[in-house]
């Protein structure tokens, strides 16, 4: 083999050599590059995950032994209710609109008739189970035996609307306390809706 010859066949085996290198280099880009994407991608979707709607409301357990519900959003009223059975208390959450009511007989009321003026309520059993405390309210599950439901109506300010631009909703709050079954909410306008503090005799706003 001439010297030429020999040379030709060194400069191919470099040039060969250098083609391997290359793609072994644009290989290991590429797969950077594929592994990079998957970092861009779980760095997109990781907020919209941790970064869910806030909760529509709090539950949690005061010193002495009553139950703090805390409303940020109206919905959920079923999750709510489910909270709240771990929490030893039975109850019907309902949430309404302005100027609505949910109509009349919802079951037996524990202590006779719905109270009408802010004196009964303050001594009915129902006020007992339910008070309203600042912005949230505050439920006593001794008063709820068993066999026994605490219903709780919600109803949102028209001046105020809920979710998560305004994490504290304003309303009004009516709560019941029936033995036996609970009938279901049927809506009706609330004629008393425009009175000061809300229609007679239920408890104050709120917040």
């Amino acid at each position: 083999m001439t010297f030429e010859e020999q040379l030709l066949m060194d400069l191919k085996a470099e040039i060969s050599a250098r083609a391997q290198r290359a793609r072994r280099t644009t290989r290991r880009l590429l797969a950077g590059a594929a592994v990079a994407g998957v970092a861009a991608v779980g760095a997109i979707a990781l907020p919209l995950v941790t970064g869910a709607q806030p909760p529509a409301y709090a539950v949690s357990k005061n010193p002495d032994g009553t139950v703090r519900v805390e409303v940020n959003e109206f919905r959920d009223a079923d999750k709510l209710e489910r909270d709240l059975a771990r929490a030893g208390v039975t109850a019907d959450v309902t949430y309404l609109r302005p100027g609505t009511r949910c109509r009349g007989d919802r079951g037996r009321i524990v202590g006779g008739e719905e109270p009408t003026t802010p004196e009964d309520w303050r001594t009915s059993v129902s006020y007992r189970a339910a008070r309203p405390a600042g912005a949230g309210v505050d439920l006593s599950p001794a008063y709820v035996k068993p066999g026994q439901t605490l219903v709780m109506e919600f109803t949102e300010n028209a001046d105020q609307t809920s979710g998560p631009a305004k994490p504290r909703v304003l309303w009004q709050f009516k709560a019941l306390v029936v033995e036996g079954p609970v009938q279901p909410c049927v809506l009706e306008a609330d004629p008393g809706w425009n009175d000061l503090g809300g229609p007679a005799g239920r408890p104050p706003a709120g917040s």
